[in-house]
């Protein structure tokens, strides 16, 4: 009975990294999770790699290597690939994923930056860089509010859409008072916002 149990408990083991490897054959792999890399002819390249948030590795000797978005046999071949030209023969590398981030654990990517453009009556004037989500009243206040020429009636927000440029006009007087809801309105790429000067009785 000993032995059954043995063979058993053996067949189990088998069972469970038969399964292991077949999930690891089929996973694409995610920034954040940790490879580990083993190279048979030189044990000194033996490491773990930590997917980097723009998806690659650093291998020595095979510099930086795709490897998000790709399987456990992909990376090892890229990785085979890097090597062989410091190897008399085709070296023998094995990989595996040693840990699988959580999705919580994953690093979010950079939001990309929204270029936004401010000219005539303002304090600063020019290109601002503003994260998406970024409001017209935040762009005021990134510009430093408006010079004592501003015509705070007549602020034109230009935008270009796929029917052309269209231009939007702000009365900052009612944004100000709770008025107008325009100020909460954000701004997306390319957008320029134009502060005209005043005109001499306005």
């Amino acid at each position: 009975m000993t032995i059954i149990r043995a063979c058993f408990a053996l067949c189990l083991a088998m069972l469970a990294l038969t399964t292991q490897v077949a999930a690891q054959g089929s996973y694409r792999i995610q920034p954040g999770d940790v490879l580990r890399v083993e190279v048979l002819e030189d044990e000194s390249l033996n490491r773990e790699l930590l997917v980097l948030p723009d998806g690659r590795i650093s291998m020595p000797l095979a510099g930086d290597i795709k490897a998000a978005g790709r399987t456990v046999s992909q990376v090892k071949r890229a990785i085979t690939s890097g090597l062989s030209n410091n190897f008399s023969l085709k070296p023998t590398v094995y990989v595996g994923v040693n840990k699988v981030t959580e999705p919580e654990e994953r690093p979010e990517p950079e939001a990309r930056m929204l270029s936004v453009y401010v000219l005539g009556e303002a304090t600063k004037t020019g290109l601002f860089e503003v994260e998406p989500g970024t409001t017209v009243l935040q762009v005021f206040s990134r510009m430093g509010g408006f010079t004592n020429f501003a015509a705070k009636k007549r602020i034109q927000l230009r935008r270009r859409t796929k029917e052309g440029e269209r231009i939007y006009t702000l009365n900052y007087k009612h944004i100000e008072r709770g008025k107008s809801s325009a100020g909460l309105a954000p701004v997306m790429e390319g957008d320029v916002i134009v502060i005209p000067q005043r005109r001499l009785f306005e």
